[in-house]
């Protein structure tokens, strides 16, 4: 049996930040492996035609009900490529990196797509601590490091 293709993808994340340099973080899980949760932060793959910008302007709004421009959200802070497997597929995917700071936030999953509302069950502002301490993995994994390059943790 041979392994099903790559695909390939781009992807807009955000971290959102408060006031308190607290990082909000989504928890879910694939569903091919329901009992493995992990965390990581709002973001999503790129529709068609869409920038990545705009795709991340879209994704913080779906994913928290937080509507910024794409102007105060600015240029990404960085960017990868990771691998991971979803739902029996395997994705190679360039992410965009962006960063938005808010005084708070009281999270809105309204928008949320239909596997985002059966995938994710939980939603936190993790500090340097969290991280610290996580006893369920979380994405990337050098997201402590990002964090302080950026002097948010």
């Amino acid at each position: 049996m041979s392994e099903s293709p790559v695909i390939e993808r781009r992807a807009a994340r955000v971290l959102v930040v408060d006031a308190t340099n607290r990082v909000l973080m989504l928890r879910g899980f694939d569903p091919a492996t329901p009992d493995q949760r992990y965390w990581f932060t709002v973001g999503g793959g790129l529709e068609a035609g869409e920038s990545v910008i705009d795709a991340a302007v879209r994704e913080l709004f779906e994913e928290t009900g937080l509507r910024v421009s794409a102007t105060e959200l600015g240029a990404p802070v960085w960017n990868d490529v990771t691998e991971f497997p979803f739902d029996g597929r395997r994705y190679r995917q360039q992410q965009f990196w962006f960063l938005v700071r808010v005084p708070s936030w009281e999270v809105d999953q309204t928008g949320f797509d239909e596997i985002e509302r059966s995938t994710i069950d939980a939603v936190s502002w993790w500090t340097p601590a969290d991280f610290a301490s996580a006893a369920e993995p979380f994405y990337p994994a050098d997201l402590p490091v990002l964090l302080r390059g950026l002097g948010v943790v």
